[in-house]
């Protein structure tokens, strides 16, 4: 019997739920029947785009303020070997996506990670989320 290893889905996006009045859903519905948009999901995607758009200059003085890495960010086992080595630890600051390596041990991370703050999303094992909950902002 050959044993493998389940990684986690590595995807580009995160799934959202909204809740919606009937007249809004209607008045979706019928851009999409009409034609204007593909289905539902793709209207809702072009909002948010363009409300993005709008506010970028805020979005981008604010990164810089709170010193945010922007984008995705990826921590791997040496990583955070070559950060313990170095007495060093962090402070994870990012807008995006955080990861953290499924190999990566909890007690590694709680040697070397101070706080993570994440307005996006973080990916790690559930024993390093777990190990980091007080942690995590």
């Amino acid at each position: 019997m050959s044993v493998h290893e389940l990684k986690p889905k590595n995807t580009d996006s995160e799934k959202i739920t909204i809740n919606l009045g009937p007249v809004d859903l209607g008045q979706i519905d019928l851009l999409v029947q009409e034609g204007f948009y593909a289905n539902r999901t793709d209207l809702i995607r072009t909002a948010i785009r363009n409300q993005l758009a709008q506010h970028a200059d805020v979005v981008k003085q604010t990164v810089a303020r709170k010193s945010l890495v922007l984008g995705m960010q990826h921590y791997t086992r040496a990583d955070l070997e070559a950060i313990q080595a170095a007495g060093q630890r962090l402070q994870i600051q990012v807008l995006g996506l955080a990861s953290i390596a499924t190999d990566v041990p909890a007690e590694l991370a709680l040697a070397t990670i101070e706080s993570i703050t994440v307005l996006g999303a973080l990916h790690a094992s559930a024993a390093v989320k777990a190990a980091l909950s007080g942690r995590i902002r």
